[in-house]
């Protein structure tokens, strides 16, 4: 009995669920064999007592075919769910904390920020996972360094990728490079609540979720499905940005999430040679904004090349040059983002119950069965909520 003729027995050993095995997929480790009596340990990513069932009886079951007489399957899996301080809906409940990163409009860094500020987080010793939720332009794979990476799936469960120690998934790693999307509002509701139900993420503190531009379904189904402990604007210095995140900070108001903080992008430029900061674009405008929404500044990003670079190269900069002033300001931001999450959890945490649909399944916000019938003047909406005009 060898180390190889083990992990050969093994390799049949199935992942619940999937097509690939506990080998391949890197679970099983610390064999140790005494003549014909094995043991050995497999970590797994799910805390469902079947899922650690099946694998040790099937394990007990290959390894005895070929002759091993005493089995001991050590099955270390993640504990399972606590109850987390917040309320009302959670179709993703293995997730203590659920982080919204958004925008009011494109092109401001949203991505690039969700990518530093989720590494940030994991140097702090916390479990991260990051969804990209951005379905028509899904940038976290080619930053996170991923993009050429397939996940696992069978049916309709995924395994999360990961890398740099953090748990992804985007829709850009299930479509083929170029691919677009041409997709109503209906079907990103249902891509983004089976992003929250069918991955199979593990007991993430926290989830980082970058969502696209503006404030619209996948917004309100994102706050409708998972309570958002808080939420994120990031914005630039200039003026036709600072007027969409206002929108964005609204949004969090009218969707009861307490605001974390803005984080100004592309506010001053650090030269690559000289180290010196200089105010091309404008620095600091958003101050105004953050008082008007009783927030603050958590962080004013600079313009760096390296950030520009290490998101082409999938090679963050808060990864690869932690020392960097820009790494740093993230880092301080993250710090501050886990302070806000903490104190909302100590003051009983968050509520989506005030945000859920109204109406019956199946019947339109605009239907007489749904809501008095009332007359709309022209190009206004009918007042019940359903967005017709």
């Amino acid at each position: 009995m060898t180390e190889e003729i083990v992990k050969s027995a093994l390799s049949k050993v199935l992942y619940p669920g999937f097509t690939k095995d506990i080998v391949t997929f890197g679970f099983v480790n610390n064999i140790v064999i005494d003549g014909n009596d094995v043991s050995f340990t497999v970590e797994i990513t799910s805390s469902a007592p079947e899922v650690a069932q099946q694998i040790s009886d099937d394990a007990n079951k290959e390894l005895k075919a070929i002759g091993a007489l005493n089995v001991t399957c050590n099955v270390k899996a993640p504990q399972m769910p606590r109850e987390s301080s917040s309320h009302g809906k959670n179709i993703a409940p293995q997730v203590k904390n659920f982080l919204m990163v958004s925008s009011g409009k494109g092109g401001v860094g949203k991505s690039t920020t969700s990518v530093n500020i989720a590494i940030a987080l994991a140097a702090q010793g916390k479990k991260v996972g990051l969804l990209d939720a951005d379905i028509y332009g899904p940038n976290i794979p080619r930053m996170m360094g991923i993009d050429d990476v397939k996940p696992e799936v069978n049916g309709n469960k995924v395994l999360p990728i990961k890398a740099y120690g953090i748990e992804v998934m985007s829709m850009g790693s299930l479509m083929e490079p170029g691919q677009s999307l041409i997709w109503r509002g209906a079907m990103i509701m249902k891509a983004i609540e089976q992003f929250l139900r069918d991955i199979l993420w593990s007991e993430l503190d926290v989830l980082v979720i970058d969502m696209p531009p503006g404030t619209g379904d996948a917004q309100l189904t994102l706050a409708q499905s998972v309570p958002v402990t808080v939420g994120l604007t990031v914005t630039t210095p200039q003026g036709v940005s600072l007027d969409d995140s206002r929108r964005s900070l609204d949004m969090f108001r009218k969707l009861n999430i307490p605001i974390a903080g803005i984080i100004e992008n592309m506010s001053g430029f650090i030269a690559p040679d000289t180290g010196v900061e200089y105010d091309i674009f404008g620095k600091g405008t958003s101050q105004p904004m953050a008082d008007e929404f009783d927030t603050k500044i958590i962080a004013e990003i600079p313009i760096e090349p390296s950030i520009r670079t290490g998101g082409d190269e999938g090679k963050p900069i808060t990864f690869v040059n932690p020392s960097s002033e820009t790494s740093k300001r993230y880092i301080a931001a993250a710090e501050s983002i886990w302070a806000s999450i903490e104190e909302i959890n100590a003051n009983g945490g968050v509520d989506n119950k005030g945000v859920q649909p109204t109406t019956a399944p199946g019947v339109s916000a605009c239907s007489t069965a749904a809501a008095p019938k009332q007359e709309a003047p022209k190009d206004e909406s009918c007042g019940t909520g359903c967005g017709c005009h």
